[in-house]
């Protein structure tokens, strides 16, 4: 039963109404040009994006509510969305604003309107909300607004439910075996170079609840406490993205339900200029496709992400909870399905969530939030993100010779 509370997100559902009180991105900017329209699904909802002739922003249910053809297959006409089938077309506020007929019939266009939702675009990212009104604030989050930056996005479907790709954020113990120890033999026997810093064996880790969600902490062999791991540490961010990086690099990992079954993950990268070094001039954002099969249908597993995505992808659609064996290295996922239950039985008796802010008393957000992170990572943050930058997505980034480069760059 309680595998089926954490996991479900359709509306109604403990973990579908937790979600739908926050925002989340369901696209890139880059991708829905003016007069573009496109299909989205989240929390197992199938929606119409579209951006205006003006450049504004709609979100309404893909339902034309005359004979059920999809508006997200249809096109942009002025400010309002036509549906491909016949013509009905609707606002960005879901109001049908012309019905095509041979008669007009008095109240049919009310009777037509679509529910319409919330979208804001923010970083590079259209974010949506899909609760109940008013909307909360858009948190600011610091990477989304990191001005002179490099960022870029990545992006992957993945066929498995949103809750297993989340644990793997509070079980830092993976780090040594996935990325340690299975990468380097996988890279070894291609003839690639092994990661050097995953390997290290934990001999702490930690997790404290924070105003935003979880701070996760690590003491390797023959580091200490007060080692960046372990005093500055890294977030989750309640309920589902993680911020990861070293040294430079700085990264979001948000993991959106599509459905019960399928998990929209971004990979929201920021990569800064050394000291003294001038900002970076960049016009937008690109968003890029993060492959994890190969042309067989195998499992692409040398680079870091490729093999989370596995271990994630092979417990399941929905991994059973029911046969796992838990120790003490879980703790973090313990804790963090501990905060679900108890955000959702807020939710349930009518209380604010954790991180949602704004909601009735004219908060503004608060401006900018900064999350702490760790820049020495495993003690030495600028070999670390060598490591990373060879093995990871960063790879299939457009901007990836710009982004080495930019790594490259020497204080001043």
């Amino acid at each position: 039963m309680q595998n089926e509370q954490l996991t479900r997100v359709s509306r109604g559902t403990p973990m579908g109404e937790l979600f739908r009180r926050y925002w989340l991105p369901v696209a890139a900017s880059i991708e829905l040009t003016h007069g573009a329209a496109r299909p989205v699904r989240v929390l197992g909802e199938d929606l119409a994006l579209f951006r205006t002739i003006d450049g504004d922003v709609g979100l309404v249910d893909a339902r034309c509510p005359h004979r059920g053809a999809s508006l997200a297959h249809g096109f942009v006409d002025g400010c309002s969305l036509r549906c491909p089938y016949h013509g009905w077309a609707f606002d960005g506020a879901g109001a049908c604003t012309d019905l095509p007929a041979l008669e007009s019939r008095p109240g049919l266009r009310d009777r037509a309107a679509v529910d319409a939702y919330p979208v804001q675009e923010l970083g590079g990212l259209v974010f949506a909300y899909l609760g109940p009104r008013p909307a909360p604030v858009l948190p600011h989050y610091d990477l989304f607004v990191a001005e002179g930056t490099l960022r870029d996005i990545g992006r992957a479907v993945i066929p498995c439910n949103w809750l297993q790709i989340m644990e793997n954020s509070v079980d830092p113990v993976h780090l040594e075996w996935l990325h340690g120890r299975h990468l380097g033999e996988v890279r070894t026997a291609s003839g690639r170079p092994a990661p050097t810093r995953y390997a290290r064996r934990h001999a702490e880790i930690g997790f404290d609840e924070f105003e935003h969600g979880i701070v996760k902490r690590r003491v390797l062999e023959g580091g200490t406490r007060d080692d960046d791991d372990w005093a500055v540490g890294h977030p989750l961010v309640f309920p589902n993205m993680v911020r990861v990086g070293a040294d430079r690099q700085h990264r979001f990992q948000i993991r959106v339900p599509v459905d019960d079954t399928h998990t929209l993950h971004w990979w929201y990268s920021a990569y800064l200029p050394a000291d003294g070094a001038p900002p970076v001039q960049q016009d937008e954002i690109p968003v890029y496709e993060v492959p994890f099969r190969d042309d067989r249908g195998e499992f692409i597993v040398d680079f870091v992400d490729g093999g989370d995505i596995m271990t994630w992808v092979t417990q399941g659609p929905v991994a059973d909870r029911t046969r796992e064996l838990l120790v003490d290295t879980d703790r973090g996922i313990a804790l963090y399905r501990r905060m679900l239950l108890e955000q959702a039985e807020a939710v349930a008796r009518g209380e604010v969530p954790i991180g949602v802010r704004g909601h009735e008393d004219g908060d503004d957000g608060g401006g900018v939030i900064v999350l702490a992170q760790e820049r020495d990572k495993y003690g030495d943050g600028a070999a670390f993100l060598a490591d990373a930058v060879e093995a990871s997505h960063v790879r299939y980034s457009p901007l990836r010779d710009r982004i080495v480069e930019l790594l490259a760059e020497q204080p001043r």
